[in-house]
């Protein structure tokens, strides 16, 4: 339930980045916003990851398929946006 919850926050983290992104400066910035938000999402899966391994007790090889979930779904849509926009 915490993966869903953490995968729902980075969507809406995405989508407020491509938002804030149309408000100042249309496409340009919208692509800007994506870019940048896909460095940060990486970070704070990262962060999430060292959290289960070094207080949850998980395994880097338990934590690694949780890490690569969190970050691919968020940013996989920040991907599209910068491609597709």
């Amino acid at each position: 339930m915490r993966t869903l919850m953490i995968i729902a926050g980075g969507l809406l983290l995405a989508g407020l980045f491509v938002f804030a992104g149309r408000l100042t400066g249309g496409n340009a910035a919208m692509i800007t916003a994506a870019k940048i938000f896909i460095p940060l999402w990486l970070a704070a899966a990262g962060l999430n990851m060292w959290i289960g391994v070094s207080r949850a007790g998980y395994s880097v090889v338990e934590e690694l398929p949780i890490f690569l979930l969190i970050f691919a779904l968020p940013a996989v849509a920040g991907f599209v946006w910068w491609k597709f926009s």
